[in-house]
């Protein structure tokens, strides 16, 4: 569990997490715990998604994955229980109860048959075959924009924010997720092994349903840049400081560059 969710990584999800509460005039410090949550909920999708029945890769974040360092079965149980660790972690946040049932509800939502896990068994039906944008938009939001979508709004929701503010950060969220998995499908087109830490071409060799097979580079590019205006769109309704999701928007969309 620690070898995995402690590993050197972006911790996008979690940052949009504490930003959001910014936004809203909360205390980003109260809501640790709850980003911390969602790291864990997101650590233990990766380590799901890397063994043999998945996708098969050897690495993530620039070192081995778990299965290869522990096995197969303690890799499987160590996803799980990250799973369980994160709903007993954002369960303990000093909140009222009712933001905190709230932020329980989002995540497991956004984690589920209608989040990250729906939308990897549609990654994996659509391997291999000739997937419409539709499709392909379909996966995206579910597999990645779904959980970034639940940081925002756990953040907002726990920080104190009304519910209009809650919806505009959830949209954010939403479209910035879609932005950053179109970014990392194009890192697997263009991009080093050692610069994104795992594999590169993993995508192609899989045969998956991604907007750079879709569109092209370029295509795939200008798909990101108008999913990321669409995010700061929503940001411009809010009265908090919303500096670091703009910076985290930034960083979600360039770093193919």
């Amino acid at each position: 569990m620690r070898y995995s969710c402690l590993a050197p990584g972006k911790r996008l999800r979690p940052a949009l997490c504490l930003a959001s509460a910014r936004a809203v005039d909360g205390d980003d410090e109260a809501v640790l715990p709850a980003a911390c949550a969602i790291e864990m909920v997101h650590a233990f999708s990766l380590i799901h998604d890397d063994l043999p029945a998945l996708d098969d890769d050897d690495f993530r974040r620039g070192r081995p994955t778990c299965h290869k360092v522990f096995g197969e079965a303690v890799a499987i149980l160590a996803g799980d229980a990250l799973f369980a660790l994160a709903f007993e972690t954002i369960a303990q946040v000093e909140s009222t109860a009712e933001r905190r049932l709230s932020a329980l509800a989002e995540l497991a939502s956004q984690s589920g048959t209608k989040g990250v896990v729906g939308g990897e068994v549609l990654d994996i039906l659509a391997e291999g075959t000739d997937s419409s944008e539709a499709q392909i938009r379909r996966i995206h939001e579910l597999k990645t924009a779904s959980l970034m979508a639940g940081s925002c709004a756990i953040g907002a929701t726990l920080g104190g924010g009304e519910m209009r503010d809650v919806e505009l950060l959830r949209e954010f969220g939403r479209e910035i997720g879609l932005a950053f998995q179109i970014v990392d499908d194009l890192l697997d087109e263009t991009a080093a092994s050692e610069v994104i830490g795992k594999p590169a071409g993993s995508d192609r060799r899989h045969g998956k349903a991604t907007y750079p097979r879709l569109y092209g580079v370029e295509g795939a590019r200008e798909e990101a840049e108008r999913h990321t205006r669409k995010a700061l769109e929503s940001l411009g309704m809010l009265a908090g400081d919303t500096s670091s999701l703009r910076d985290l928007a930034d960083f979600a969309v360039r770093r193919d560059r």
